[in-house]
């Protein structure tokens, strides 16, 4: 007989319970479906007809286990070095795809500060770059690499507070200059 392995519980939102929770909360959004991005310079044409500012996200883990997601202009250059000082963290590595999935519920190339609607054992820090945090309108994955959500910043700090999350802000710009 053959053990079969026990897969963990899927995440309680994908993207369509995610968007239906976002209009019964009244978070406005516009969402736009596209062809699968895995990293920042494969959507630099899809992005450029999308306005706002787009993101790039890092699943971080540190020394001491605690987990952190930075959410950053795609642009931003983020300095893992000098970052844990800024955040408050310990030395830091990328969280593997396993810690990913039952924290928020997401596999590479979808990683997205909208997963945080996952991470209800609230686990994961979120690290806001200064220029993320500024901007008018933040362009996210809907939990998938297949589309692109854009919100204005009062409707993501919105979401957020619906969350209770408060991000760490950190003008990563600044660090790297």
């Amino acid at each position: 007989m053959t053990e079969h392995k026990t897969l963990p519980p899927g995440p309680a939102f994908d993207r369509d319970r995610l968007l239906a929770w976002m209009a019964e909360k009244v978070v406005a959004q516009t969402t736009h479906d596209h062809p699968p991005v895995f990293r920042v310079e494969e959507g630099l044409e899809l992005k450029a007809a999308m306005p706002g500012a787009h993101t790039k996200n890092l699943f971080l883990k540190d020394r001491k286990g605690r987990l952190w997601l930075i959410s950053a202009r795609q642009d931003t250059v983020i300095d893992l070095k000098q970052a844990p000082a800024a955040m408050g963290s310990d030395r830091l590595s990328f969280g593997n795809k396993t810690l990913l999935y039952e924290t928020l519920g997401l596999t590479p190339g979808s990683v997205t500060a909208l997963g945080l609607i996952n991470d209800v054992d609230r686990r994961v820090t979120l690290v806001l770059d200064q220029a993320l945090w500024e901007a008018d309108i933040v362009n996210f994955h809907p939990l998938t690499n297949t589309a692109t959500t854009a919100l204005t910043q009062a409707d993501f700090r919105r979401f957020l507070a619906l969350l209770g999350r408060e991000p760490v802000v950190v003008d990563f710009g600044r660090l790297a200059a």
